[in-house]
């Protein structure tokens, strides 16, 4: 996505969990089976090519030199086989080309996959099939033919309308070649047509970042990502950063741009339905969606994460999976094995629910008590949260709500959800251990 953006989600999540897991062993009790997963999954496809890499990314992504295609196609279809074949899911519910910059991959490799994908699982005609473009590799005709290799969804890494701050970023289009672009994405994929913008900028400011919103939304369609810069270590921009060559704005201020764009957002008729991610006449993306609620996801390509239950070897228990990174690597492995999984983790119970609930709460509907339940058959959320008096405390502060709807975070508590976080995994985690205790 650009880069695949429900790593952010991810990567916080992992830093929530590394400050209050404490160290434990667990063992799976015969007499408490997990829950059964849905025979379903939604599939990424990971292309980690991009033309340049960008000031401000340090995603799993090459510059290709003398890059076989063919070669690169042939691993993607026979790995997507082999991990659908593995987790014996039969229905794939969507699919997502990220990056990288999936649309350097031409047509006949989306249409490869999606082909190979249709063969294994159940791929409804309907079904969400998502690609990140970047303007400079998504002409009028070679979005055309993305449309006619299956993709009916498009999300495209705008991030910003300032010539000078896409210099900055290291982008390699324009702010007019960047309208150029959505204005025929949203011929060919009318109400469907995403793009992903970035603020906190170095040297921005709230008037600026608001200004060029305001022009975006006059021209966008009926979905908007919203991304706040991360400095991370390796880029260019965070040497910069760190130098004192450019001037970050204060936390405060960022804090105001948010919260500004999400008023602007909301005053044009877009729901907010989750964290960073808004939309208007129900264009919500359902393949993200599918990460925020805990369902089961593979992920194929170099670096690519997934979650699922591999039962074709008899499991039970859902595992992480990270793909092999570096390409070269990846393909090998694939060819050797039919896939390139590097690093399986399989996941307790426990931490299925704590994924469940930190990604469950970026939506503005979060957690019912019936999608609990899939997760947690024998402890409601009641069980969980109800009787916390740090809980209790989010609520009177008017920052989340327990109810018969389940668990959410208010309007007001949405934006500062990462405070929330460590409360209520505490919360979660001191629940089920006396539960354990209690059980033995």
């Amino acid at each position: 996505m650009a880069a695949p953006r429900w790593l952010r989600p991810r990567a916080r999540l992992a830093a929530a969990l590394r400050c209050v897991r404490a160290p434990r062993t667990w063992k799976p009790r015969a007499q408490q089976p997990p829950p059964a997963e849905p025979a379903q999954a939604a599939l990424y496809v990971h292309w980690p090519y991009c033309q340049k890499r960008c000031s401000y990314c340090n995603f799993n992504k090459y510059i290709p030199r003398g890059l076989d295609e063919e070669s690169m196609r042939s691993c993607l279809t026979r790995e997507a086989q082999t991990l659908i074949r593995l987790s014996q899911v039969q229905r794939i519910s969507s699919v997502f080309f990220g990056g990288g910059t999936p649309s350097l991959a031409s047509p006949l490799t989306i249409a490869a996959v999606l082909e190979t994908v249709s063969r294994c699982a159940h791929l409804a005609a309907d079904a969400e099939i998502t690609l990140e473009a970047n303007p400079t590799s998504a002409g009028a005709s070679r979005l055309a033919g993305f449309r006619a290799s299956g993709v009916n969804r498009l999300s495209i890494g705008i991030q910003s309308l300032d010539d000078a701050e896409l210099r900055l970023l290291g982008r390699n289009h324009t702010a007019d070649e960047a309208l150029g672009t959505l204005e025929e994405a949203k011929k060919l994929f009318p109400g469907r047509t995403s793009v992903d913008i970035i603020f906190g900028l170095p040297d921005q400011s709230v008037s600026s970042w608001t200004g060029g919103l305001e022009e975006l939304l006059q021209l966008c369609d009926d979905h908007v990502s919203l991304y706040q810069l991360t400095l991370e270590r390796g880029t260019s921009l965070f040497k910069q950063v760190q130098r004192g060559s450019l001037p970050m704005p204060k936390q405060e201020v960022v804090a105001e741009m948010y919260e500004s764009a999400r008023e602007m957002l909301r005053d044009v008729g877009f729901r907010q339905y989750e964290v960073s991610n808004f939309a208007r006449n129900g264009a919500l993306s359902t393949h993200n969606l599918a990460y925020w609620q805990g369902s089961q996801y593979i992920g194929i390509g170099p670096g690519a994460h997934g979650r699922f239950v591999p039962r074709a070897h008899g499991e039970s228990l859902r595992e992480a999976r990270i793909q092999t990174l570096e390409p070269d690597s990846w393909m090998k492995e694939v060819l050797a094995f039919g896939h390139g999984t590097r690093k399986r983790t399989v996941l307790s119970p426990l931490e299925v629910l704590e994924e469940v609930l930190v990604l469950g709460l970026r939506t503005d509907t979060g957690i019912t008590h019936q999608h609990w339940q899939q997760f947690a058959a024998s402890l409601s959320l009641w069980d969980m949260f109800g009787s916390s008096e740090e809980v209790k405390e989010l609520e009177d502060q008017g920052l989340l709500l327990l109810d018969n709807r389940g668990l959410r975070c208010s309007w007001k508590g949405l934006a500062v959800l990462d405070s929330l976080l460590l409360t209520l995994l505490n919360q979660l985690q001191q629940s089920w251990a006396d539960r354990t205790a209690h059980r033995t």
